[in-house]
Order: C-alpha cells, then structure tokens, then sequence
C-alpha cells in the first residue's frame, strides 16, 4: 500500500512540466534507438556487398551467386527483411559506390536505407552523391523530399541567381547568401497558368508556404506578406518578408511576372534601406534582396547590379503544371513499389522475404 496515494483526477505540483520532460527524454531515446538499428543495417549491407564484390572478383563467382545468397540467407533468418536478390544486387552496388568503408561508417551510415538507394538509382556522380547526401542529413530529409530535390536538379541551381553579394557583403557572408539563392525557382505546386499575375502567385505561395519554405530551401523563415513600410507617412508594402536564421538577417522578395527591368532595382533597394532603418536588429546582417522575375536577360541583369549599393541577387521563377488529380491519385507510392518488389521476390522463390 502507498502512504500517499494520488488521485488520477488531480495532478501534483510540477507533474506536468515533468511528464513534458519525460515525454521529451523518451521521444529522443526512441530517436537514438532508431538512429542505431539504422547505422548498423547500413554498415551489416555494406559488408554484405564488400564480400559480393570481393568474392566475385577473387574467386570469379558469377552473377547466380546473389540468387544463391538470397535463398539460403532467407532461409536462415525467415523474421529478416531485405535479402531478396534485388537488395542484395542494391548491396553490391552499395559497396562499389562507396569503396570507403571508413567514409560509410562516418557519414553515410546517418542515412537510412532507401536514401542511399535513392542516391544510386537516381544519381551517377560521386560528387553530386556526395552533395546531396550532405544535404540530407544537414536537413534531416525524407526519402521522399530527397528525391524531390535530385528531380528537380537542386544542385545544379544552387548558387546560381545573379548578385552582386561579393561586392556589397564581407566574406563568408557573401559566400553563404549566394548559396542560399537558386536560379531558376520552381513554383510547380500552385496549379496557376504561366499567365499568372504577380498577386497570384504571391497568394499561392503563402497558401502552400511550406512547400515554398523548402524551394527556399533551409534557413528561411517566414515573416509575413504585404509587410507595411511607413516613410515618412507615405504607406509601402513588400510583396514578401523572410528572416534568414543562418545569414541572421531580413529577406526582401519582390516578384515581378514579366521581364526583368534594371528600374525594378529601384523599388527593391528602398525596401532594403526602409527594413534596415525600421526592422533590423544591430546584431542583424544588412537585408538582402531578391528578385524573383519571369525571365532576364544576363547581361542587363548584371549591368543593373553592378554599381548598386545594396545586396541584391536576381533570379527567374519557373511556374510547373502539377500533375492531375487524377494522375496523383493513380500513381503508386514508394510503399506500394516496395511491396510490389517483395512480392514479386516471394512469387519467384517460395519462401518469405
């Protein structure tokens, strides 16, 4: 019997501040937990695949051996996923990819398994291996937004928006602000025509704010639409206003749905000298400007910027059609794949996956 037994109607003084706690020490030894059996899975894939490749190399065993291996590790371990012929081939690939194993056990072994599938399947660069995988763990991505980012080539828009940062920003801020900018953006979750006019599209990104969130890509936070400027009692507004928690400073974005103009640099350098007067913090970075127009040309974008005093980069936004209705719905998804493959091993060999 307890001395003191509590109702469950009522709750002792601080009981809630520690269940939080609890609650909040479990969740991250689950995390651990997890982070583990995924590291160790990688690591045990990756010898698998070192041996294949050794064996077959060495000894001159032919591809038939992974149909072997397959059957006779599944019949050893009949409760393990994942030694189907297909994953043991992913294994090999696994390996041949990643000669390292010290590299695998530091870096890779962070990302689950269908991430570094994802790596091979739609990547045939190291280097672009590399980046991407960098990328997802530095942001903890799904599978599915890593994906996402390979097809819609964020590598290869990184950094590119015309600046004039190098010139108007000391080293490695500047460095850091070019690369948190892309050329071009893609806005293929709005469902607008390309006709759309500039508050359209500005209305459609807040409303899918946190898909435009990731197309900015990490470090940006939201700050609001149509932000008020009062100069001098004269009213203002800037399209859209982000905070940039790595550069620590204010994002003015202003979008414009026709050709880039040099006088449109005009309108968004008074933005940036009006937020820097009336919002920024003196801990704060200068503001940095970005222009987001339908097309530009080079030359005239780069003439534009360089003389102006304000840190400004210029970049052209692609409005993609999403898929139909139809089509999404229609389309099967990674769970479904994988259930399909594992099927199909079963079919072929007679015993469980």
């Amino acid at each position: 019997m307890l001395d003191n037994p509590v109702s469950l109607s009522t709750q002792p003084e601080g009981y809630s501040e520690w269940l939080t706690d609890l609650k909040s020490r479990i969740h991250s030894a689950q995390q651990r937990a997890t982070l583990a059996v995924n590291r160790e899975l990688v690591l045990l894939y990756w010898q698998i695949g070192h041996d294949i490749l050794s064996r077959q190399a060495q000894q001159g065993w032919g591809a038939k051996v992974i149909d072997r291996l397959a059957q006779d590790l599944r019949a050893a371990f009949p409760e393990m996923k994942g030694f189907s012929p297909r994953n043991l081939k992913y294994m090999r690939a696994f390996a041949e990819a990643w000669p390292d194993a010290t590299f695998v056990q530091g870096v890779l072994a962070q990302l689950p398994w269908y991430h570094q599938l994802a790596l091979l399947d739609k990547l045939h660069c190291t280097e672009s291996r590399l980046w991407y995988a960098s990328q997802a763990i530095e942001h903890n991505w799904s599978r599915s937004i890593l994906v996402m980012q390979i097809e819609t080539r964020l590598l290869e828009r990184s950094g590119k928006a015309i600046s004039n940062f190098d010139s108007n920003l000391p080293k490695p801020h500047s460095d850091l602000a070019r690369e948190s900018l892309k050329d071009p953006y893609r806005f293929d979750f709005l469902g607008l025509t390309v006709d759309a006019q500039e508050r359209e599209i500005e209305n459609a990104l807040i409303k899918h704010v946190t898909d435009f969130l990731l197309e900015l890509d990490a470090g940006f936070a939201f700050v609001g639409q149509q932000v008020l400027l009062d100069v001098g009692g004269d009213e203002f507004f800037i399209d859209l206003l982000f905070y940039h928690l790595k550069l620590r400073c204010y994002v003015v974005i202003e979008l414009k749905a026709g050709k880039f103009k040099p006088e449109h640099l005009g309108q968004l350098s008074f933005y940036l000298t009006a937020v820097d007067a009336q919002l920024k913090h003196p801990q704060d970075s200068p503001t940095i400007g970005l222009l987001l127009c339908k097309s530009k040309n080079k030359v005239v974008a780069e003439y534009a910027l360089r003389d102006n005093a304000r840190p400004i980069g210029v970049a052209e936004y692609q409005l993609v059609e999403s898929l139909p209705v139809e089509f999404q719905t229609s389309l099967p998804s990674i769970e479904q794949i994988e259930r399909e493959l594992a099927s199909d091993d079963i079919s072929r060999n007679g015993d469980e996956h």
